[in-house]
């Protein structure tokens, strides 16, 4: 947890300025912070160990950082470097439950920010956490999030911090445990404004957390979830039944993607009805039955069943595409851009650049000849979704909510390569569409 008052015009403790020299030097190698501010803008700053010696002012970047005087509070979950797959999933399962509990009591006052700790260079690591502003300052946040902390008994362990001011406007972070139900200041070092990194500090991370190189990353994660998700073990035992090596037949097999209400079910069948070809889903029907468990389970979890699910679908378009045309209803690109989306946190802008490997097909995942990508406005997206009445997962939900989530989702749609997306209107009427969409399936064909 952490206790912050950004600028605050008062003298910090006796504790903190007497001891000023110690913490610094008790502290670790600095670490840097990004926090995604309510416009979408990020704003980074650092922890530095050095006196600032006789400045005149407060750099005016840190009230850009953390907000108006009031009080905040930040909460870090830490990963074990070395801790491999476990200890993602089990810092991940914790961050997940600490967001549902930073929702309820008088914690529903505040405002909730997204907040990361990372390491410069580039390195893998970042770990996920919040900001916490309270505008009423209240005592009950404050012994509500005490007590949040010290029910935290096993690792890891979220890492609080304090944001103060001295009497010159410098602003210092403290850091707290809780001990046996006391409180103990264990470090302190002063934040400073810091350049934004080249690449966003999450990217490093993608493919051992949500976009898997291979089916065998996936898999790793969900063997760590068998003993709290009992769906998990069955889940695995489909995708061990599955070949790992399998061969397109001779049939031509297409992948049709979009969001929702795009038309992409629709499209689907009648260009399956149109070609005389089989149609599969993604994720598959035999793990379909699962699917809410899984869309329950934080990211890391959920993007592993959705991988592993493409790995299935793959089996079966092998085995069809022998006898048949398949038609894909989505495949692993929808399991890729939204995890992306997820992750990635601010605008457009901060997405990895176009051609970055987390961009690329898994090399031991059945391509299909053909990925096509149903888009309408979002006018209409929305007219669409008007009435449908089905459940939304977490995602689409964020969809309709989020305009700059959708934007990153279809960026992420329109990078993908080895192979990539071509971008069908889908906005005329349903017998236009297909007709386009079977010229291309068509074109395609004679290409082969």
């Amino acid at each position: 947890m952490a206790f912050a008052r950004p600028l605050l015009r008062r003298p910090l403790s006796g504790q903190l300025l007497g001891r000023r020299g110690v913490c610094a030097g008790a502290m670790a190698p600095p670490r840097r912070f990004v926090l995604e501010l309510p416009d979408c803008t990020l704003a980074h700053f650092a922890l530095g160990a050095d006196d600032p010696g006789d400045a005149d002012a407060p750099d005016p970047h840190l009230a850009a950082l953390l907000g108006p005087p009031e009080r905040s509070y930040s909460l870090c979950v830490p990963v074990t470097p070395d801790g491999g797959c476990g200890a993602r999933v089990r810092a991940a399962r914790l961050h997940q439950r600490l967001l549902h509990q930073l929702r309820r009591g008088p914690f529903q006052r505040c405002q909730l920010l997204r907040l990361l700790c990372y390491c410069p260079g580039g390195q893998a690591g970042a770990q996920q956490g919040f900001l916490l502003r309270d505008p009423l300052d209240g005592p009950d946040t404050r012994q509500a999030l005490l007590e949040l902390l010290g029910a935290c008994q096993e690792a890891p362990r979220p890492h609080l911090g304090e944001f103060e001011a001295d009497p010159r406007g410098q602003l210092w972070q403290r850091l707290w445990e809780v001990q046996d139900g006391r409180r103990l200041q264990v470090g302190c070092a002063q934040v400073v404004p810091a350049p934004e990194p080249p690449l966003h500090p999450v990217v490093p991370d993608l493919p051992s957390s949500v976009v898997f190189p291979d089916r065998e990353a996936a898999r790793a994660v969900l063997e760590e979830c068998t003993s709290f998700i009992p769906e998990a073990r069955a889940v695995l035992d489909l995708v061990d039944q599955c070949p790992k090596q399998v061969q397109k037949g001779k049939f031509q097999v297409v992948a049709i993607e979009g969001l929702d209400a795009t038309g992409k079910t629709t499209v689907t069948q009648s260009v399956a009805d149109s070609l005389k070809a089989v149609l599969l889903k993604s994720p598959p029907s035999c793990i379909g039955q699962w699917r809410k468990i899984f869309d329950d389970e934080p990211t890391i979890i959920r993007r592993a069943f959705y991988s592993l699910g493409n790995y299935i679908v793959a089996s079966e378009i092998a085995k069809e595409s022998a006898k048949s045309p398949v038609i894909v209803d989505r495949y692993w690109h929808s399991t890729a851009t939204y995890a992306i989306a997820t992750e990635v946190s601010g605008g457009l802008q901060h997405l990895p650049p176009a051609h970055h490997p987390v961009y690329q097909w898994p090399e031991d995942l059945l391509k299909p000849d053909l990925i096509l990508l149903l888009t309408v406005s979002p006018e209409e997206r929305l007219q669409r979704l008007q009435g449908r009445g089905m459940e939304k997962t977490r995602e689409e939900a964020e969809l309709e909510a989020n305009s700059v989530f959708r934007q990153k989702v279809e960026m992420s749609y329109q990078r993908m390569e080895n192979p990539g997306c071509h971008v069908v209107d889908a906005s005329p009427c349903r017998e236009k569409v297909l007709q386009t969409v079977l010229s291309l399936i068509q074109t395609s064909f004679n290409e082969l």
